[in-house]
């Protein structure tokens, strides 16, 4: 009888918090728009935030993002290791259990010491919190700022001979979407990682089997990617702050792997091969 009363306490908790609208910054993001439209397709109702209705450097747009919502999902641009970012990340997580929101998930960076001084806004805040620490996007690839490299033939980054598990963004979404739909995670820190280590080479001899085309990998220096960076366009401010990221944190630090996707979800983290075919078949590199 006790565990029939607890099973319906319980299943009244988990639908009173499906009716609460949940907060989704970085909305059009590649993790924030499928986290959004998962939630979407649950029947929760989802309050979109994004540039420019929404701001990290306008203080002014935080009030109306956080009012009314009951749990969000804090994703930071350009990364929680930037200047400033630990700041707004207190100030925000405040304001959001201020106005009534009881559960934040934040998305953040493996082996980013910045990043973990941004985490302690949120494990300051008063509300149920998570922390997703994520490896190297394997969307990066496919849908931002090497997507351009990779139909160029080119991916040219200051990696040396560096591995990384890259993690395909949804298994981030799904982690994501159920720590901020369900209890047990109040207090985690999940680092998300793929379930192999491969190169930049290896990643993209992986493309190049998907896409039918031949692309390289080209290690350079810090400073020579820098230039390249300048020569394409990208502020200043942001190529130094990409520049020092990417030298410090592929430096072997996350050539490590963790069973974290499988913990939350039950079943094993998408392979990049599985992950390169997917974004193969979609046409993408062969633009």
């Amino acid at each position: 009888m006790f565990r029939l009363i607890l099973r319906r306490l319980t299943r009244g908790m988990t639908e009173t918090k499906n009716n609460e609208t949940v907060l989704v910054l970085g909305a059009t993001g590649k993790t924030g728009s499928r986290v959004a439209q998962r939630l979407t397709e649950r029947g929760i109702e989802v309050r979109k935030a994004s540039r420019p209705g929404f701001d990290w450097n306008d203080r002014s747009t935080w009030q109306a993002a956080v009012t009314g919502v009951g749990a969000a999902y804090l994703t930071y641009y350009p990364d929680l290791a930037f200047p400033g970012a630990a700041e707004a990340i207190r100030d925000f997580s405040k304001l959001a259990v201020d106005h009534g929101v009881r559960r934040l998930v934040l998305l953040s960076g493996r082996g980013e010491e910045e990043a973990v001084v941004s985490e302690q806004g949120v494990r300051d805040s008063g509300a149920e919190w998570t922390v997703v620490r994520a490896s190297w996007f394997a969307q990066n690839f496919s849908e931002h700022f090497l997507l351009e490299p990779v139909l160029a033939g080119e991916i040219v980054l200051p990696a040396g001979q560096v591995t990384e598990p890259f993690i395909d963004v949804e298994d981030i979404v799904d982690v994501v979407v159920t720590a901020l739909t369900t209890d047990g995670h109040d207090g985690e820190v999940y680092e998300l990682t793929g379930p192999r280590l491969l190169g930049f080479a290896d990643a993209a001899a992986e493309i190049g089997k998907a896409s039918g085309r031949e692309i390289q990998y080209v290690p350079v220096s810090p400073a020579e990617f820098a230039a390249g960076a300048a020569e394409q366009g990208v502020p200043e401010e942001e190529i130094d702050g990409l520049t020092d990221l990417f030298t410090r944190v592929l430096d072997g630090r996350n050539e490590s792997l963790t069973g974290d996707v499988e913990k939350v979800l039950g079943r094993p983290a998408t392979d990049f091969s599985v992950y390169a075919a997917k974004a193969g078949a979609t046409g993408v590199w062969n633009q």
